[in-house]
């Protein structure tokens, strides 16, 4: 291993990453002090903290420069088609699904399957590694899974005498108390586009199924189709019922999220990240329950976004990115990363802790049918820009319905004909 000073063997280095001795500070076999490893993240504050101690532990006990560049999320999904090919880090944050496929493609991402074989991930990670995999062979790691489902404050609720609903009867007999007790229902900003996409991936999951669903996903089902007829209709009712926050397209997910932690909304469709976007305060009140059934016959299926982390293919130092991503992946140390925000943990030897959102999002994740990743993870970027667009005009426009879908036929026509 060129990276290893010449007494030091690459097994030694592993046994002692595995070992916990980075953690314990014992010390391991120190590296060529000339090499640095260099990682581009896209986390939020609380996991950058942890990610960052942690890279840092790694390379004060190796003896190798880790520089951690993290970028805003929407920087990183502009800037990230770049820097694969012009100057790689050697480890990168990413998305998992179709997303990271696109990437596998175009040979801009390792194939890391030795690593998986020789750490036995296949033993702790099971079906979550199919998100990883193409072809028999992984492209990366996946990092605890965000579970979308509503948000509420449980103080709030108990003030105005609200009930979590459970079946769409019950959540519009919510809504409407919520809007008699002068709270915004559900509140939802679509600057972003992708909350918009959030709430037609759970009134599809729950109406057709997840079958029917990842059909669409794949390219195999018209979204002129009558199979969603009933969708748009029940959402252009929730919209013409006036549950939603007005004027969405103005507010970010996280200025929405601000009516949910002052207690002027009621309820927020999104993932375990909208903790970051609250006070400490609300954050003790918050709930998590999953979206309201449809029928009881079919589901309960949900998203369950996996980010993760990957070793582009032209990175300087791959072999050393390796044996961070041992070092970063092992239960304990992964542990802290995805507790930073009430994540699932992806491998079944990890402790849940003690985070009550992360327990809530656990326990229905186990109880859940099946799942799908989130609609622009699970479809090509062609069809990921349509249809977010498309479903942010639909929360201001419903009656231009027919006009959205089969615009988004056409745009589905193209981006799969290949």
């Amino acid at each position: 291993m060129a990276e290893v000073c010449h007494s030091i063997t690459r097994r030694r280095l592993v046994q002692a990453l595995g070992s916990g001795l980075l953690l314990s500070g014992l010390g391991v076999p120190a590296l060529a002090a000339s090499k640095e490893l260099t990682i581009i993240s896209d986390l939020d504050t609380p996991q950058y903290l942890v990610f960052r101690e942690l890279a840092e532990t790694f390379g004060q006990q190796s003896g190798i420069s880790v520089t951690v560049n993290n970028l805003a999320h929407e920087a990183n999904k502009t800037a990230i088609g770049n820097y694969l090919v012009a100057d790689p880090p050697d480890i990168c944050f990413w998305f998992s699904g179709q997303r990271m496929r696109q990437f596998v493609k175009l040979g801009l991402f390792s194939d890391i399957s030795t690593l998986v074989e020789r750490e036995n991930y296949a033993s702790v990670l099971g079906p979550l590694l199919d998100a990883v995999t193409v072809d028999g062979r992984q492209y990366g790691l996946p990092l605890g899974g965000l579970f979308w489902g509503l948000y509420y404050r449980a103080d709030i609720f108990a003030q105005h005498g609200l009930t979590p609903p459970e079946t769409f009867d019950d959540f519009y007999r919510t809504c409407n108390s919520a809007k008699a007790a002068g709270l915004i229902p559900v509140s939802m900003g679509t600057r972003e586009q992708w909350p918009a996409a959030g709430w037609f991936d759970h009134l599809d999951l729950r109406i057709n199924g997840l079958d029917r669903h990842m059909a669409l996903m794949r390219g195999e089902m018209a979204y002129t189709d009558t199979a969603l007829d009933a969708v748009f209709e029940q959402w252009a009712q929730m919209i013409h019922d006036d549950l939603f926050l007005h004027n969405g397209t103005s507010y970010g997910w996280q200025q929405a999220a601000s009516f949910l932690g002052q207690g002027k909304a009621a309820m927020m469709d999104l993932g375990n990240f909208i903790t970051t976007a609250l006070s400490p305060e609300a954050v003790e009140q918050l709930r998590l329950i999953r979206f309201p059934m449809y029928d009881s016959a079919i589901g309960p299926f949900e998203d369950f976004a996996t980010n993760s982390v990957h070793i582009p293919k032209r990175a300087q130092h791959p072999e050393l990115a390796r044996e961070f991503l041992a070092y970063f992946y092992q239960p304990e140390v992964l542990s802290r990363f995805v507790g930073a925000l009430s994540g699932v943990p992806p491998r079944s030897d990890m402790s849940v802790g003690d985070d009550p959102l992360a327990r809530t999002a656990t326990q229905l994740l186990r109880n859940t049918q099946g799942t799908s990743q989130y609609f622009d993870r699970d479809t090509p970027p062609q069809m990921a820009e349509a249809g977010l667009k498309g479903f942010q005009q639909f929360t201001v426009y419903p009656d231009r319905e027919a006009a959205i879908r089969q615009q988004l036929e056409r745009v589905r026509q193209r981006a799969y004909a290949s």
